[in-house]
């Protein structure tokens, strides 16, 4: 898309990194990618281990000064600690809770002799994996008894190798190039072999060396699938157009071996870091000290087999952090000092996903985007509000951008505002298809991702967006008529219910306006749909449209189960006999309420009004039950003394001798 702009930053730090003591002469710094968690490790341990994570969470504990710690990592449920000083065994430690006191240690070596251990990782609660240069062993721990067991081993040469541990994926590389990639899954006690792949490189050292390393290649999740993620240097020199490195993407699959998928676009060449926040690949340049985000579901170009990617927005850098810290003066006091943390920094180490530390200023951050400056840099509204839906909780950010759309100096045509319609619909509409197939738990799960997902639906739109312009004055009203007929269009074309209130917003601004002809036009060709709730909200504009007395009518009858209103909306204008008629033409008339209609009758004030409708339920009584008179539960007497007040007994007697006759 690459928008460009001057200034700004759609990436920053937190602003509460996590604190460490920073790496001395004294100080060892481990970062544990599996649990997020910085170790900052004091004379070997001897003096004390402090465990730290983004959540604020702290653990402390001690062990003995037996060398250089590597690595070290605490068992998913924190309660053992293993600790790997050489290449020959890794070391573990029950833990039980903060301690200062050192904690006994059990060990335990490869069982491959001439095996060196490249590091080990938590497949499990209490299994522990060694990845060798000879492949990896699988360890069952057995704290109380202090001792391993083995469970599985895999031979095969390895160079490196990269863990997902949210996943359970391992990626092990071997060949002498390093690009044939070995993956394996960890769930639930069982292991999983899954087909070997190569990466194809740019070009093939000679004599052949390795060539692709670890700090080039990392795991993602991205959109619910599993990624290889290889930055691809390209070669400089003659036959080379470029020297602009790319970032290819590879599937990973269960059946088959993993597909290469996307190519991201860098421009630029030098040394580079990669990040991913909320499914988007962030790739930071070094030398430029600059970033830029990619988004695999924003299509790309294609050549039938890859998609090719180009930055979602300009490089720009990371918003320099201001940060504080304490410091003890000479007084013994400690006092607060600004710092202005150098960006892009040499010492920065990067880990996945999203993890940014500084061992020399003992600064942990997570990476996070400025979603308000990012929604100000991107001038396609249509493309924003794609690339909003794709984000996690952006649901008030995407109400935003609508309302932006339609206010006045921001308003985009007509056209950008129904690409905007149809995309929240199209989501709304795939999620109400997937739930009305869902059983009742899942669906209820699915009410939640209603929230997570970002599913915008005609309340949403109605509350937050189209309302709240009902009463600008500085709107003109033709525009909000049409965005509001867009926004109708777009839900009847997907098959999506209208519900009511769109059609009286529509209703009342072109009634605030005096456009009654274009009200007329959208009642009688049905771009307004006929309802119960529009046809009485017609029926309350007659003072200020007399038409409209008719048109709820005639919208009461189209709609066929209305029967009992217009009978109602007939009464209420005192046209009892064109109620009597309707009554007859739908076949109400041996079910109406006499008494309704009498006391009606004896209202307006007319006799022979009164003398007609009485004389047409008597008329009912005879044919229904072979007697004019009314029966006690019709509760008439009232009426029919009424009656015999204005006409005589001799009329009801002259019935009955009828009656009786017959």
């Amino acid at each position: 898309m690459g928008d460009s702009m001057s200034d700004g930053h759609y990436l920053e730090m937190c602003h509460e990194p996590t604190t460490f003591h920073p790496v001395t002469k004294i100080t060892n710094v481990c970062f544990d990618e599996s649990n997020k968690q910085i170790f900052s490790i004091r004379s070997g341990g001897a003096t004390g281990v402090v465990v730290k994570d983004l959540q604020g969470q702290r653990y402390t504990f001690r062990m003995e000064d037996r060398g250089a710690v590597q690595a070290i990592r605490f068992s998913p449920e924190m309660k053992v600690i293993a600790v790997q000083r050489s290449q020959m065994s890794v070391e573990f430690l029950n833990y039980s809770g903060d301690s200062t006191e050192s904690v006994e240690e059990y060990s335990q070596s490869c069982k491959a002799k001439t095996a060196k251990i490249l590091g080990f990782i938590w497949s499990g609660p209490a299994e522990v994996v060694f990845v060798t240069d000879q492949g990896f062993e699988q360890y069952q721990v057995n704290s109380e008894k202090h001792s391993l067991k083995l469970m599985k081993n895999v031979n095969m040469a390895v160079n490196w190798f990269v863990y997902l541990a949210d996943h359970g994926v391992l990626l092990l590389s071997s060949s002498i190039l390093g690009n044939v990639f070995h993956p394996f899954t960890f769930k639930s006690g069982t292991m999983t072999r899954l087909p070997k792949f190569e990466v194809d490189l740019p070009v093939i050292p000679k004599p052949p060396k390795l060539c692709l390393f670890h700090r080039d290649v990392s795991i993602a999740n991205l959109y619910g699938q599993l990624f290889i993620i290889v930055l691809r240097q390209q070669p400089k020199g003659p036959g080379h157009l470029t020297s602009a490195a790319e970032v290819v993407l590879y599937q990973i699959l269960r059946e088959s071996p993993a597909r290469k998928t996307d190519v991201l676009k860098l421009n630029m060449s030098g040394r580079f870091a990669i990040s991913t926040i909320d499914n988007l690949v962030v790739v930071h340049h070094q030398a430029s000290r600059t970033s830029m985000i990619f988004d695999t579901k924003l299509g790309g170009k294609s050549d039938g087999y890859v998609n090719y990617h180009f930055p979602v927005l300009s490089p720009l850098a990371i918003k320099t952090y201001v940060g504080k810290v304490q410091e003890r003066s000479l007084a013994s006091k400690t006092d607060t000092v600004e710092i202005h943390c150098e960006m892009y920094s040499t010492n920065w180490v990067m880990f996945h996903p999203n993890i940014i530390i500084d061992p020399r200023l003992g600064f942990m951050w997570s990476l996070n985007l400025c979603m308000n400056t990012l929604i100000s840099m991107m001038s396609d509204k249509s493309k924003l509000v794609e690339f909003l839906l794709l984000r996690r909780e952006s649901k008030m950010a995407v109400l935003s951008v609508c309302r932006q759309a339609l206010t006045p100096g921001h308003q985009c045509s007509l056209a950008t505002i129904a690409a905007i319609f149809d995309q929240l619909n199209a989501m709304y509409k795939h999620f109400i298809d997937t739930e009305s197939t869902q059983t009742g738990v899942e669906a209820g799960q699915d009410k939640k991702a209603l929230r997570i997902h970002n599913i915008i639906d005609p309340s949403d739109m109605y509350t937050h967006v189209l309302s709240v312009f009902a009463d600008n004055q500085d709107i003109k009203h033709k525009f909000l008529v049409a965005v509001l007929v867009e926004y109708i269009r777009s839900l009847t074309q997907l098959l999506i219910d209208v519900p009511h209130y769109l059609y009286e917003l529509v209703i009342n601004t072109l009634v605030a306006h005096k456009a009654f002809y274009q009200l007329h036009q959208f009642l009688q060709y049905h771009v307004v749909r006929d309802s119960k709730p529009l046809a009485c909200l017609m029926l309350s504009l007659e003072s200020t449209y007399p038409p409209a007395y008719q048109l709820a009518l005639d919208m009461l009858k189209r709609l066929k189960n209305a029967n009992e209103e217009i009978i109602e909306v007939l009464m209420s204008k005192k046209q009892l006999l064109a109620a009597l008629r309707f009554v007859r033409s739908v076949g109400m008339a041996d079910t109406v309420s006499a008494r309704k209609f009498l006391e009606a009758a004896r209202n307006a004030n007319d006799e022979m009004l009164f003398y007609t409708v009485f004389k047409f339920f008597e008329e009912r009584n005879l044919r229904l039950r072979g007697v004019a008179r009314f029966t006690v539960g019709e509760h008439c007497e009232e009426f029919i003394q009424y009656f015999i007040s204005l006409f005589g007994e001799e009329s009801l007697e002259h019935l009955s001798l009828n009656d009786s006759r017959g």
